[in-house]
């Protein structure tokens, strides 16, 4: 994700190459060679694949917490010590930029989200978690913007073609978020005044965006919450770029 105050730029992970990320940010009017940081949640090859190619070329530091680093130092490659920004739990800033990280349960070394602050705005991303915490709930809350990982139906996963052990793993607490479990969450942030959401992170095998749009919009209506009137909502494609929003 690409987050931009006109002062500062930065990206959540880097789950793709550098070229795909380089070609993304050309396609909203932005040059990589102007980012100025990149986050990273934790350390599976699909949030990290890019990060260490792109810091490479173009001088960006990458920020991580001390085990995310000692699991995907061998898969990133060579950064410059200058560019190794080693974060905890703790509240920091780039620039104009306040981040807020808080601990998400995935099955990764120490995952992490993000809340990030600005101009009176807050926009949290939170993917790659196997349940909703209270601390999660919380940290959320006040945010003008969320991206909530909607990975997959739950039907569509149990019969599908992945092995029993994966599914468990997918089902499990520190897996992923099923769409009715996005949805429920969703809602309630509605509840108490976000209203913006980007649905993300979905399984090409186990889910298809309508699906999890649909999901999602079942619930909201059947809490009184009309997408277009009270909120905006939409799918973030997994293929390309989505919609620029201007907070």
């Amino acid at each position: 994700m690409f987050l931009s105050t006109g002062k500062v730029r930065i990206l959540i992970d880097a789950g793709v190459s550098g070229c795909r990320i380089a070609g993304a940010l050309s396609g909203i009017g932005e040059s990589p060679k102007n980012i100025d940081a990149i986050l990273i949640t934790h350390e599976h090859s699909d949030h990290i694949k890019g990060a260490g190619i792109f810091s490479r070329k173009y001088s960006v530091p990458i920020y991580a917490n001390q085990k995310t680093w000692g699991s995907m130092d061998m898969s990133i490659g060579a950064v410059k010590e200058e560019y190794r920004k080693v974060i905890d739990d703790r509240s920091f800033e780039i620039g104009d930029i306040g981040i807020e990280p808080f601990s998400i349960p995935h099955d990764a070394s120490d995952p992490m989200a993000y809340s990030i602050s600005a101009n009176g705005k807050k926009v949290t991303i939170a993917t790659d978690m196997g349940h909703i915490t209270e601390k999660t709930r919380c940290c959320m809350k006040g945010s003008d913007l969320i991206l909530i990982e909607s990975n997959h139906d739950i039907e569509m996963l149990k019969i599908g073609p992945y092995p029993w052990s994966l599914k468990k793993r997918i089902l499990g607490d520190n897996g992923h978020l099923s769409n009715e479990i996005a949805a429920e969450l969703v809602a309630a942030m509605a509840k108490v005044g976000t209203r913006r959401f980007f649905l993300g992170h979905l399984s090409k095998e186990n889910n298809f965006p309508e699906l999890a749009y649909q999901t999602t919009k079942n619930v909201l209506d059947v809490n009184g919450i009309c997408i277009g009137k009270d909120i905006f909502m939409c799918v973030a494609p997994r293929d390309n770029f989505s919609e620029v929003v201007v907070l």
